[in-house]
């Protein structure tokens, strides 16, 4: 199994037209050709289903995919780091962030970042943590801030607690307040229509599953949405929702969640095993930093405090 033979693999799988992959990895169609065969002979089994024109892969050529894309990604980084060296004038990150982050905490960390290092291509990619995940384990981010928990003890990836983030119900400031008192039951949410993030996200599970461990399934309003569309279908009138302290702005209103209350904590998350690139690991370093300073000076935003467990800089 060749460098090469990987690349008109990975080609031919996101482009599925031989000519296509072909002018993708820089060789002519019978090369490709020849190397896909070469790498069929080397794993021992076909890779493509081929007819008619039509590609699809088999089931030997879905088990080889991610893989494949991992080695590339490794290749690169290797790459990455050995043109940065001890300098960081170049480069590239490429974080994830589910969109409530990308819209709250981070865009001063990233100045701050981007202030230090300005030479750096900073590349964010939002998604739902299992998503992030998903690409971080396969080698398409370099650095995740995720929040599904149950991954902290997954072979492929290594975390880091950062803090913890209060959950609150939001509905329109227009709007009769969901309850006379300040705070509100998730039994009270029995029956209420919700407005429900797509799934794929840790606001949609936890919030189902605080509903049913309270002994009743959901009334979904509407499903489906990222961040800024259930914001906007909750001021709209359409349902409640369980979102953020820190995406509340003036214009919802916020109500917290009795005890036990619902928090979720946001850790930073990296392939196990293999340390980030330099670039990456300097975002890494400013991010825990950034977050450390501002518990420091009483600066985080309502509803969130640094975790406990690890608030040291790497």
């Amino acid at each position: 199994m060749q460098f090469h033979q990987l690349q008109s693999f990975v080609a031919l799988c996101d482009t599925r037209h031989f000519t296509r992959a072909a002018a993708q990895v820089g060789v002519a169609q019978p090369s490709l050709s020849q190397q896909i065969r070469a790498l069929e002979q080397s794993v021992g089994a076909r890779l493509f289903h081929r007819a008619r024109g039509n590609i699809a892969l088999t089931d030997a050529g879905e088990t080889l995919l991610p893989i494949a894309r991992r080695i590339l990604a490794d290749a690169d980084t290797a790459r990455q780091e050995i043109r940065a060296l001890d300098e960081l004038h170049a480069g590239r990150v490429r974080l994830g962030a589910p969109p409530s982050l990308c819209t709250g905490l981070l865009p001063p960390i990233l100045v701050a970042f981007r202030r230090r290092h300005p030479g750096i291509q900073l590349i964010i990619h939002e998604g739902g943590s299992r998503d992030l995940q998903t690409e971080l384990s396969e080698g398409a981010l370099d650095l995740a801030l995720v929040i599904d928990s149950r991954r902290t003890n997954d072979p492929v990836l290594e975390t880091t607690p950062l803090f913890v983030e209060e959950l609150v119900v939001v509905s329109p400031l227009g709007a009769p307040r969901p309850v006379r008192r300040a705070q509100i039951g998730i039994r009270e949410l029995q029956g209420r229509p919700l407005v429900m993030f797509r799934p794929g996200y840790d606001l949609r599970e936890s919030t189902i599953a605080a509903c049913r461990a309270a002994g009743f399934e959901p009334t979904l309003a509407i499903e489906g949405g990222e961040m800024d569309a259930v914001l906007e279908f909750v001021n709209a009138g359409m349902g409640l929702a369980v979102v953020p302290a820190t995406v509340v702005r003036d214009r919802f209103r916020r109500t917290p969640i009795a005890a036990p209350g619902l928090t979720r904590t946001v850790y930073l998350a990296h392939r196990r095993g293999m340390a980030p690139p330099r670039a990456a690991r300097a975002l890494q370093e400013e991010i825990i930093r950034s977050l450390g300073e501002a518990s420091a000076a009483g600066q985080l935003p309502p509803g969130v405090r640094m975790s406990v467990v690890n608030a040291e800089t790497p």
